[in-house]
């Protein structure tokens, strides 16, 4: 069995398919995308992937740094300055993976919607019944 990752022609989709591309990103950034025929799914893929990574890395890191430095951080005659300051150093890094991911699933969102969009346009409309007479 063989699996590719590059992507077919581009082809006009159903109503039911573009909100299933959209429930799809929305679970998942760019994979909706990339079932809608849109290459830059991959970009927002892999900037998701991205966020969640570095989110989950640096988040079990700065939670170590955390309970680690609980005593010190809870000590009501620390200078709040400096300790802000080294809470800021611990969490900058799981911030920008949350950041990244929140921006690819927004992007995710918006090509979504152009493709519900597109669908709609492209879905020929049904003719009234004829009466006879």
């Amino acid at each position: 069995m063989k699996i590719s990752l590059a992507l077919g022609p581009r082809r006009g989709l159903s109503p039911q398919t573009a909100w299933g591309c959209l429930t799809t990103n929305l679970a998942i950034p760019g994979f909706g995308s990339l079932l809608g025929g849109r290459r830059i799914g991959y970009v927002q893929a892999g900037l998701g992937l991205a966020g969640v990574l570095l989110t989950t890395g640096c988040g079990v890191r700065f939670f170590w740094w955390f309970f680690k430095n609980w005593s010190r951080i809870q000590d009501p005659a620390a200078d709040p300055v400096v300790v802000l300051g080294e809470l800021w150093q611990a969490v900058r890094w799981p911030l920008l993976g949350i950041a990244l991911f929140a921006a690819s699933w927004l992007w995710a969102l918006g090509t979504s919607w152009a493709i519900v969009r597109e669908a709609r346009r492209a879905q020929a409309p049904i003719p009234p019944p004829r009466l006879q007479s």
